[in-house]
């Protein structure tokens, strides 16, 4: 099935339209509105005729008088579309290799994604444009692995029949672990090998077969083991396996966020992508970044380039609010991979020396006379876990007759003491405080509502019960009751029981399950669609629920998160997709939570000290592996780039590292 945005022209004729083109030019100024209109509605290879027909009937090349007729992105937009793919892609590479300095990023893009077909044509076409052979320009720009690597992509040369031996796929994964985690050093030569040879079918299963055994996904190994321009090329090699829709529609978001464009890679991916699979990339993109290519390129461009750009596009998703394959097969491999079961890990250990007496007696020196030594109550707090901590709770009154958390509050102000207290609680009682304070005074914060409830397993949510029934003398459903309303309090007071199924998947029920989610017409009433959800995402198995949504997406080719956000909205939509997002990976839930408290103007530090305080001894380090995973950037980083003093401090002693 064709999957590129811009396809042939019918009744096309080239002469005709390189006469449009030449009336278009004609004259004093020239006609852009039409130039772009007929240029970005043919196909490449009825441009290469308009090219050939306007030096027979004019005896000019048309690629020169566009160039003095246009300017500045539009003028190389539009150049760049008159271009045969290689010749495009060996123009691109010429530039990144010509004068002082390299693009790298250049580089990996292009040798990373194309096919051995389009990695030879590419080569062919660079010797005819430039009588030069690529590969020893390359060889002349650049070093070390990341050269090898470019090398071994240049032949064109990945393996390409489609069976797969189960043996070669686990000795491969073996390998690689072997070449990286479990060697002193790296032994980057296997990476290059395996990686850079083995077909797309075949290193899909290696990469499953990896997080099986080294219970992480390739990427976080690659991003520990490698460094600078090899680690980018490594990473854009397996992302381009995976899927090259995802990869091309993650670099398109990263040229348009934030202040400035990089135009240069917009032009390059959306010129490049436009007959080969520019509908996947605005599938993925809607569904990733819950944005349409469209109206983020309507945003943030201007005049005739942005009206090339969306020609290009081909159509705005948001408007369609559709749901496609190659989405719906991107979300299908993260539940896949969700199922794979990883070791979840904190970040705080109990301290191996530990003697209550003696921390009680650091803590009151620290508190005691004029001044506070707030870097003693921080090492000491952060390095002990929650039962060491209520040890030296006990300890402290024995020993000098007060309480600790008074003195403690009097001590400290602020975020500091915000998260110091925090962490003197019992998980169970500071849980409850939050959901206290989210319910009690004017207004309802819905946020840390479903946050908690949404989260915390059985075992959890029963003790957060009674430490709730015992600080305030009243039962938590209660309390969820009187603040809250209609669909959104059933949730709520459902999750709050902590009656949750916990046994294994049930393939049969697991069908039937997804078949009552998806069986949901129009004509359904919104009571019997909120009461459908809730009845089964409130109340199955984690294991069980991950089977649902595979099921879901089998039978609709949408992902179950799509289908949520489609059908409700509000309160509603945010707990049913709250739930969803902790099914499938929990860490990455809680990641995605801390980057949007950190992000842009200002810090929610609320949610950053919860979670950060209700984490750090169950997954923070699995949420620290997701947020560089998902971001580019460590939470260390984002943490000491965002806050500051000794709040700061505190959080990057519980954060435990750098990633």
């Amino acid at each position: 099935v064709y999957r590129g945005s811009v396809k042939d022209f019918q009744g096309f004729d080239a002469n005709q339209d390189a006469e449009a083109l030449y009336n278009a030019m004609k004259g004093f100024g020239s006609d852009k509105e039409a130039i772009l209109d007929l240029i970005t509605s043919r196909s490449n290879k009825q441009r290469v005729e308009i090219c050939q027909a306007y030096k027979s009937l004019y005896g000019k090349d048309l690629i020169a008088d566009l160039k003095y007729e246009l300017t500045g992105k539009f003028e190389r937009l539009i150049v760049s579309l008159m271009r045969p793919p290689a010749y495009g892609d060996a123009k691109e590479i010429k530039d990144a290799i010509s004068g002082i300095g390299t693009d790298e990023k250049c580089l990996i893009e292009i040798l990373a994604s194309r096919t051995n077909q389009e990695i030879h044509d590419l080569v062919a076409a660079y010797k005819d444009a430039y009588e030069r052979d690529l590969e020893a320009d390359i060889v002349g720009d650049t070093s070390g692995h990341f050269k090898k690597m470019l090398v071994v992509l240049l032949q064109g040369a990945r393996e390409e029949d489609d069976v797969v031996s189960e043996d070669l796929v686990e000795q491969d994964a073996k390998d690689l672990l072997e070449a990286g985690e479990l060697k002193w050093g790296t032994d980057e030569a296997q990476f290059i090998y395996i990686l850079g040879r083995r077909s797309r079918q075949h290193l899909r299963l290696v990469f499953d077969e990896y997080l099986k055994i080294a219970g992480k996904p390739i990427e976080r190994s690659i991003r520990g083991e490698l460094s600078g321009d090899f680690e980018k090329l490594m990473l854009a090699v397996v992302k381009c396996i995976r899927s090259r829709a995802e990869y091309f529609a993650e670099r398109l978001y990263k040229a348009m966020k934030g202040l400035g464009t990089r135009d240069n890679t917009l032009i390059r991916i959306m010129v490049s992508r436009s007959e080969i699979d520019m509908l996947d990339i605005r599938e993925v993109f809607r569904t990733k970044y819950e944005k349409s290519l469209y109206n983020m390129i309507k945003e943030d461009t201007s005049g005739e380039y942005k009206k090339a750009l969306l020609k290009l596009c081909g159509g705005d998703d948001d408007a369609a609010g559709e749901f496609f394959p190659e989405a719906a097969q991107v979300a299908y491999r993260m539940w896949e991979l969700s199922a794979v079961k990883v070791e979840l890990r904190g970040t705080v250990q109990p301290a191996g020396d530990f003697n209550d007496d003696g921390d009680a007696q650091v803590l009151r020196k620290a508190m005691k006379g004029l001044g506070t030594d707030e870097g003693a109550i921080i090492e000491v707090v952060t390095k002990r876990s929650n039962a060491q901590r209520q040890q030296i709770l006990k300890a402290y009154k024995a020993h000098y007759g007060r309480d600790l958390m008074a003195d403690l509050k009097s001590e400290l102000s602020g975020s500091l003491a915000k998260l110091i207290l925090g962490l003197m609680l019992t998980p169970a009682q500071y849980d409850a405080k939050q959901l206290r304070k989210a319910v009690e005074g004017a207004g309802t914060d819905e946020s840390v509502l479903i946050e908690i409830l949404a989260s915390r397993n059985n075992q959890e949510i029963k003790a957060i019960n009674a430490a709730y029934q015992e600080a305030y003398h009243k039962s938590l459903e209660d309390d969820l009751s009187s603040d809250t309303s209609g669909h959104f309090k059933r949730i709520l007071v459902s999750l709050a029981l902590g009656n949750r199924d916990e046994g294994p998947e049930n393939l049969t029920q697991a069908h039937e399950d997804a078949k009552k989610l998806a069986d949901v017409s129009s004509n359904d009433s919104s009571d019997s669609l909120e009461t459908r959800f809730l009845s089964i995402l409130c109340t199955r198995s984690y294991p069980h629920l991950r089977r649902v949504f595979q099921e879901f997406i089998k039978m609709t080719n949408h992902d179950v998160e799509h289908a949520i956000k489609k059908r409700m909205s509000g309160d509603v939509r945010d707990a049913f997709v709250a739930i969803v997002r902790n099914v499938k990976n929990k860490p990455a839930f809680f990641a995605d939570k801390l980057y949007k408290s950190m992000k842009g103007a200002g810090t929610d530090e609320r949610t950053l000290t919860r979670i950060m305080i209700s984490r750090s001894e169950i997954d923070l380090f699995n949420i620290r592996g997701e947020f560089i995973d998902l971001f580019d950037k460590s939470l260390h980083h984002m943490i000491e780039k965002d806050t500051s003093g000794d709040y700061r401090k505190a959080l990057l002693a519980l954060c435990g590292g750098e990633d």
